[in-house]
């Protein structure tokens, strides 16, 4: 099994690195493979609205999005983890999750999706939410922790004094291990539930 694992945070070994480490001990502990993109710095565009990524399955930029999205397809679980920006997510992680669940073409139904939300002070449950929306519009569970997913370092390593916010992150990494092979047995006995071609209401009259 895999988890697909986004650092949306520009700080090379910062706080939201040392969150996804103490869940990346979970996976490697449990033998689940782990990939990382670490994408806080890199030049990642918004949408574009083209429609090429309907045509062709995959977005017209190749800036890592593609990348990402085929190790998608193939993973298991996701687990995406961002600084706070004024009570938002790095712009760079909102523009990669808009592009790659919309050009991305592959079954999302019932892969396990977690967030997690780091900052100083304010703005993680905002954020939290704003990610986990991403997952329930597709079909995907998500796992929980024990309190909403979030983790306090305003300075460079502060978070390792956050021991709750740490503890979490090992918590949610077990609950997705659960959630994952528990699905993958349910699908090998009953199959994924039936699914309906897509029912769309426009309230404009």
């Amino acid at each position: 099994m895999k988890v697909l694992i986004v650092n949306g945070s520009p700080r090379k070994e910062g706080n939201c690195s040392k969150l996804i480490a103490e869940a990346v001990g979970v996976f490697q502990k449990e033998g689940i493979e782990t990939e990382v993109f670490e994408i806080g710095s890199k030049a990642i565009r918004g949408c574009a609205v083209c429609g090429y990524c309907a045509e062709h399955g995959k977005c017209a930029f190749n800036d890592g999005v593609n990348e990402l999205a085929a190790s998608f397809e193939t993973a298991d679980g996701f687990l995406v983890v961002s600084p706070v920006y004024y009570a938002s997510a790095n712009g760079s992680v909102i523009s990669l999750l808009d592009r790659m669940f919309y050009s991305c073409h592959a079954d999302k139904r019932m892969k396990v999706g977690a967030a997690f939300a780091v900052a100083r002070r304010a703005g993680t449950v905002a954020t939290f939410d704003e990610l986990n929306k991403y997952f329930t519009i597709h079909q995907m569970p998500i796992a929980s922790g024990r309190y909403w997913n979030n983790g306090f370092g305003g300075a460079k390593g502060e978070i390792a004094a956050d021991e709750e916010g740490l503890q979490n992150a090992r918590i949610v990494a077990r609950n997705m291990i659960f959630l994952m092979r528990s699905i993958a047995l349910g699908k090998e006995k009953y199959g994924l539930p039936e699914a309906e071609k897509a029912a769309r209401t426009s309230f404009v009259r």
